[in-house]
């Protein structure tokens, strides 16, 4: 069995200044490291949040392109017509202007100028691109000739099932 002795009186236990200020140091290089992730993380979350909202405002605008770039009018294919400060759908705050010039080698077939506006921060912003469009009925206009005023509409037998499939 081995006796305890007893400790000399100068020397005491615990930790020396060196010791807890290389465990701060650690502590402090470690919590600077976790912060910077943060922050990197959240700038890379701002950046997907702003590229969501830029291509879904660029297809909102394409869209709305094929509802009033070329319209029908009493039963005739107009336009192209012109498109100015029309609010982006689902866009608040941005605005865009289109024209559109005719390919002269095919008929059908319009170059669209597009330019989209913005505010943000307190600075006005904008971005222009072109892109092709075809004179010709959208393809919601095409489905809803077909299906609706071809067909007569919906019947009664039709509807009056649908409202029971809606019950159950």
């Amino acid at each position: 069995m081995k006796l305890l002795q007893a400790t000399p009186r100068g020397s005491r236990c615990g930790f020396t200044l060196i010791e807890v200020m290389l465990a701060v140091g650690i502590l402090v290089f470690g919590a600077a490291a976790i912060i910077g992730m943060l922050t990197v993380g959240a700038a890379m979350t701002r950046t997907a949040e702003l590229r969501t909202s830029a291509a879904s405002s660029l297809e909102a605008v394409l869209d709305d392109l094929d509802h009033q770039l070329f319209r029908l009018e009493d039963g005739e294919l107009t336009g192209p017509h012109v498109i100015a400060d029309r609010d982006v759908p689902h866009a608040p705050g941005v605005i865009y202007s289109a024209t559109a010039v005719q390919n002269p080698e095919q008929p059908k077939e319009y170059v669209v100028d597009v330019e989209l506006r913005w505010e943000a921060a307190g600075v006005q912003r904008g971005k222009r691109f072109q892109t092709l469009k075809l004179m010709e009925i959208s393809f919601g206009e095409r489905l809803r000739r077909e299906f609706i005023e071809r067909s007569g509409g919906f019947s009664d037998s039709t509807a009056h099932a649908a409202d029971e499939a809606v019950v159950e």
